[in-house]
């Protein structure tokens, strides 16, 4: 899926299945959250999850406020309600 900004000038953002699952599944939970967690909800195996994490923070959907935590930004929330 693609994620087309509202602002001119900026990217259209590709995700990709797994990403897509991580953001839905994060957004039913109370963050922040575990990659076991978000594991557990969306069938990704935790040592997968690490690239996928890395590459939705570096996109701007995820963002990290301790060590080993996660929860969405304003941008994953709005993708995730999408």
């Amino acid at each position: 899926m693609v994620c087309k900004c509202d602002k001119k000038g900026e990217k259209e953002i590709e995700l990709t299945e797994e990403q897509e699952r991580i953001l839905r599944a994060m957004a039913g939970m109370e963050c922040p959250v575990a990659s076991r967690d978000i594991s557990k909800a969306t069938g990704i195996p935790s040592k997968s999850l690490s690239c996928r994490i890395r590459s939705l923070k570096t996109k701007g959907f995820l963002h990290s406020p301790a060590r080993c935590r996660y929860e969405l930004t304003d941008a994953g929330r709005q993708f995730a309600g999408s």
